[in-house]
């Protein structure tokens, strides 16, 4: 990460035109005098983290942030992009199971009669259920076979189900596709994920539910967040915002949005995209559609977390913990991946505030759980929150964090 010769004398002009003092602006910032110096003179390049709260305090509306030039990605969900996916259903095959049979895909479950399909379907439901609350605390790798061998299965079923009543076997095995893209991409093989997430689509499309395939959309968007492109993440949200679109899936699209926007320093991009989700996602229609839920089941409003999100990467981490504070403490004790997630941000919040004790408070309990949570998405925020802390390695509670986080993020070998 490094900033072009342009971003420190455009830091001073800004400055100057704000008539602060550097000392002034370095309080205000809780960054060092002499760094912020040596940033305004080109001698040191700026972080994303402080070009983000140059940006927001100095009102520039994204334009120091343009002036950081981003690595290809900030993450590990690439990690193995090029790899082989895991064993799929086969895209043409379920494309034509919508109209006609699946017994070709050779998935007929050990001869199994179709008059066992129906009581079979609540028993796979259910699996799902547990499955994916096994996802809050289970490592993805562990649960990846399961998962793959149980979206296997129940596609199966639809070849021995009825054809009026194929569509609900279909819509079962997209959504333990779905949910199977999410864990890939938590164990960092975002290839996979994205090869998971294409065919829940088309599984969906063959069971007569159009829209996951905009939903999958979103979770593309999600990987080019992680792999800090946020113009093709607004792009991608976009474009699963269509008005025919269940309210639920619009709600979640826009939310990407906000965050795409939120990367580049568009505050008011982000905060309108973040008004649109909250009307959406707090609508009678959203809030009573299918089961089972799409996106997070976890988190009660969804819009004012991402908000809070937000808020960090637009500079203005206070703000930002302020509103993590309240809805983190709003999530279910079980759902450590969940509480790991948007935890790690609110340490990040209150870190990059100058509340350094309290973020390493908080810290020390998420990596306390890490090991039994592994997430590839979850670790780049891990490692923000490292650098952001290395500014105050003069600190006790930073010097006894370090061995914790450093367990956390030193590669592991299979």
């Amino acid at each position: 990460m490094s900033t072009t010769p342009r971003f420190g004398p455009e830091l001073r002009r800004l400055r100057q035109e704000a008539r602060l003092s550097l000392t002034t602006f370095a309080a205000a910032l809780n960054y060092d005098k002499g760094h912020l110096s040596k940033v305004e003179r080109g001698e040191r390049s700026a972080s994303p983290e402080l070009a983000q709260r140059c940006d927001a305090f100095l009102g520039a509306n994204g334009e120091l942030q343009r002036l950081v030039v981003r690595p290809g990605t900030d993450s590990d969900t690439t990690e193995n992009p090029a790899a082989p996916s895991v064993w799929l259903v086969g895209r043409r095959a379920v494309l034509s199971a919508g109209t006609g049979a699946l017994i070709d895909l050779g998935l007929k479950i050990g001869g199994q009669a179709s008059a066992t399909t129906g009581p079979l379907l609540p028993s796979f439901r259910a699996q799902f259920d547990h499955l994916r609350m096994l996802g809050q605390s289970t490592a993805p790798k562990v649960l990846l076979p399961l998962l793959e061998s149980q979206t296997r299965t129940v596609a199966g079923l639809a070849a021995d189900t009825p054809y009026a009543s194929r569509a609900s076997a279909l819509l079962l095995a997209s959504r333990f596709a779905e949910f199977t893209g999410w864990m890939a991409q938590e164990a960092g093989d975002s290839g996979a994920a994205l090869d998971w997430t294409g065919e829940a689509a088309e599984l969906a499309r063959a069971g007569g539910d159009p829209h996951l395939g905009s939903y999958a959309l979103v979770r593309r968007a999600l990987v080019t967040l992680y792999g800090g492109d946020a113009a093709g993440t607004v792009t991608l949200a976009r474009r699963a915002q269509s008005g025919e679109l269940p309210p639920r899936i619009r709600g979640l699209a826009a939310q990407r949005e906000a965050q795409g926007h939120a990367l580049v320093g568009d505050e008011r991009a982000c905060l309108r995209s973040l008004d649109r989700a909250r009307e959406l996602l707090g609508s009678d229609d959203a809030r009573s559609g299918a089961e089972p839920v799409i996106g997070t089941s976890h988190v009660s409003d969804p819009a004012a977390m991402t908000t809070g999100w937000c808020l960090h990467d637009l500079g203005r981490p206070k703000a930002a913990a302020e509103v993590l504070d309240r809805e983190c403490r709003r999530l279910p004790p079980h759902a450590l991946r969940t509480r790991a997630r948007y935890g790690f941000r609110r340490s990040l919040a209150h870190a990059a505030s100058g509340e350094v004790e309290h973020a390493c408070t908080i810290a020390g309990e998420l990596l306390g759980v890490m090991p039994a949570v592994p997430s590839a998405t979850v670790n780049s925020d891990v490692r923000r929150l490292a650098r952001e802390l290395s500014r105050f390695r003069s600190s006790q509670a930073v010097r006894d964090l370090q061995p914790a986080l450093a367990r956390v993020l030193a590669p592991t070998h299979d």
